[in-house]
């Protein structure tokens, strides 16, 4: 980077901050003089950033809201979206990350042209979010960053780690990716003691560190990083399995089980009938979601199922007494 490339940088940067900056104090700051000053607010000005300049005694620049965002940073829907993301950024997975959106949103805003500010205003004031029914737990973003300059560098990363039973156990990895799925952060990694791809539960990691030793790449085990991550977890909490012959068309049953039938299938049996396979944490968990379906049914070569229909339909009956 040049040293005007540089300075330019710096001058933009201060300028962001919300309060009007004196000629000589930013000369002062940049090491340069009020001239070299005045010509760098031109440049700037020459790339679409609107940097107001007021006189007298008390004067100075400051960035201001323009007719139009400055070129090469945000189009007027991306910095809207963008906005309306920094103010709910509070709600993410992710602490830590509260004071950082702040400041940016700050940023943004200054820059920001009045009708785009009032869009912003509208879709804040006029849209409330319903928070889940649980969340996961939260991240420390600071751990994000290292496990992602890890895999940035190929350097191995040393942590420990408990897995799903609290089994704890010291790991020593090959980091590739982060992935987010849900409420939460997963880790995919090559682990070289075990001689295979492992996906690791961000939250679970204590004392994670970089070795400073590199690391060659591997070709990753898919394609889809994501979709390979969300198959072990699926394979990891579909530990129940059961199939039924459902007196409705194929097409119903995916219309009204839909993301339920990730990892299972519908086969059509006829024009009123289908094969359903479907997975779950527990037989009684299968047992409510065919129970979604409002339709007669029949299980099929699942005797733990049969028996956790047998108590749902045993306790609908005490119920309706």
């Amino acid at each position: 980077m040049s040293e005007t490339s540089g300075r330019l940088l710096s001058l933009l940067s201060l300028l962001q901050t919300p309060r009007e900056w004196p000629g000589p104090e930013l000369a002062d700051r940049l090491h340069v003089t009020t001239r070299t000053v005045r010509n760098d607010v031109e440049r700037l000005r020459a790339l679409g950033y609107p940097v107001e300049a007021t006189r007298g005694p008390v004067g100075g620049y400051k960035l201001v809201a323009g007719t139009a965002m400055p070129p090469l940073l945000l189009e007027d829907e991306e910095a809207v979206a963008v906005a309306v993301s920094l103010r709910t950024a509070s709600g993410g997975a992710v602490s830590g990350m509260e004071e950082s959106a702040l400041r940016a949103l700050t940023k943004l805003q200054q820059v920001l042209p009045k009708r785009l500010g009032l869009r912003v205003d509208a879709l804040q004031s006029h849209t409330a979010r319903v928070a889940p029914y649980s969340r996961g737990p939260a991240v420390d973003g600071g751990l994000l960053t290292l496990l992602a300059a890890a895999a940035r560098d190929r350097e191995l990363v040393r942590f420990d780690y408990n897995d799903r039973s609290g089994h704890g156990s010291e790991r020593k990895v090959e980091p590739y990716r982060l992935v987010n799925w849900g409420r939460r952060w997963y880790l995919v990694a090559y682990d070289p003691q075990r001689d295979d791809w492992r996906t690791f539960r961000v939250d679970r990691l204590k004392g994670t560190r970089s070795t400073g030793h590199r690391f060659r790449l591997r070709d990753l085990p898919a394609d889809d990083v994501a979709t390979w991550v969300a198959s072990k977890i699926r394979a990891v909490q579909q530990q129940a399995t059961g199939k039924v012959l459902v007196r409705l068309p194929a097409g119903d049953v995916v219309a009204r089980l839909g993301p339920w039938l990730e990892g299972g299938g519908v086969e059509p049996r006829g024009e009123d009938e289908s094969l359903v396979t479907m997975g779950a944490r527990t037989h009684a968990d299968l047992a409510f979601w065919i129970g979604i379906l409002d339709a007669d049914f029949e299980v099929v070569d699942s005797p733990e199922l049969a028996e956790a229909v047998e108590r749902l339909a045993s306790r609908y009956t005490r119920a309706a007494g």
